[in-house]
């Protein structure tokens, strides 16, 4: 790791490389990098939240912080009107389909999107909430920046 990468700190635009951890305030992780491969992304590229991002502007290579991120700060509020019906055609016929199953689907405009199975499914219809798993929960954000550099 050059100097140059010591000095430069997290800013709009920069390419970050970095561990993280995401967890509920009782402990529960829901992910994390450490121990694993590292994650690179490009702030202000929609990679992570525009809450997480914030949480690390001014950060530079060898920081590490842990904070604890409010619901709207995190990953916002879960929104109702994200749960949502989906025609049991859509899904492959040998799919088992069971509560809590967390599946890749595509967006209108060809995003892929990962929606949860609710435990509410029948042979019409599946219910599947688009909410992010952790939406509307308060999240301990644990961050180690490994790189800083300019795209």
């Amino acid at each position: 790791m050059s100097a140059g990468q010591l000095q430069q700190q997290i800013a709009p635009g920069s390419r970050v490389t970095l561990h993280f951890r995401l967890a509920l305030p009782d402990g529960t992780e829901a992910v994390s990098t450490f121990g694993e491969q590292p994650a690179t992304v490009i702030i202000g590229d929609g990679d992570l939240t525009e809450g997480l991002e914030m949480a690390i502007y001014g950060m530079r290579a060898g920081d590490r912080q842990t904070l604890t991120l409010n619901r709207q700060q995190a990953f916002g509020d879960r929104d109702e009107a994200r749960i949502q019906m989906v025609p049991r055609h859509r899904f492959p016929a040998d799919m088992t389909l069971s509560k809590g199953l967390v599946i890749a689907f595509e967006s209108d405009t060809g995003e892929e999107i990962a929606g949860t199975i609710n435990d509410d499914t029948d042979e019409q219809g599946i219910l599947v909430d688009f909410n992010h798993p952790l939406a509307g929960q308060d999240v301990v954000f644990t961050v180690e920046i490994l790189a800083v550099s300019s795209v």
